[in-house]
């Protein structure tokens, strides 16, 4: 089975019933990053190697906090090995914290489509497998519009820029998402000169959809 290739839910691996044990203290900012203080908005994205997402995200101002884990996928709990295999489903994920009167969804998702390229499928750069597509996990019905909304408008915009590509980008209903283990949480942040393979396309969306 090829790495680009989507394991059926059948074929996946079982997992466990047990999540793994974290202390939950954001290595960055101390803040909590299990539970969300009230007023607070979470969002979920996948675009590649989490580590370098999960810094992207956590720079903005008005992100509280942020994890990285797994989600869309079959495989309950699974470790970081299992989702190397391609065998889980699962895409590595961000989970975004954040205060909704100090930065939009829609700026989010501005961050999301501009800072990686969201027309590789099954990969991101030299990272291959379906551990590395591209996903937007919608909570509710606003952020599925607006996710698709931005997308609309950011294929626009790459085609006003000569770039024939399709966005791959999946813009699927929030169901679960795995924490990673605690090495990889604010891995960038404990590991300074680590691997990020983060890169956009230097197409921007309009200013309107980040209002």
């Amino acid at each position: 089975m090829s790495k680009t290739d989507m394991v059926s839910e059948q074929d996946a691996l079982v997992g466990r019933d047990t999540a793994i044990i974290l202390d939950g203290v954001h290595a960055v900012n101390g803040s909590n990053y299990l539970q969300a203080a009230a007023g607070l908005t979470t969002a979920y994205f996948g675009l590649g190697c989490f580590w370098g997402a999960e810094r992207l995200f956590w720079q903005q101002n008005g992100v509280v906090s942020t994890a990285v884990g797994y989600a869309g996928g079959y495989t309950a709990n699974p470790s970081y090995e299992e989702v190397c295999t391609g065998l889980t489903g699962h895409t590595e994920a961000v989970k975004v914290v954040y205060d909704p009167s100090v930065i939009s969804y829609q700026q989010l998702l501005a961050c999301f489509f501009e800072q990686h390229d969201p027309t590789q499928g099954m990969r991101q750069g030299g990272d291959v497998g379906t551990q590395y597509r591209s996903m937007i996990f919608a909570s509710n019905r606003e952020q599925a519009s607006l996710a698709m909304q931005a997308q609309q408008a950011y294929q626009k915009a790459l085609q006003g820029e000569g770039l024939a590509r399709a966005i791959s980008t999946e813009i699927v209903d929030f169901e679960v998402f795995y924490y990673a283990e605690l090495n990889h949480q604010q891995y960038l942040h404990k590991n300074p000169n680590g691997y990020c393979g983060l890169g956009g396309l230097g197409v921007c969306l309009p200013p309107w959809l980040q209002d």
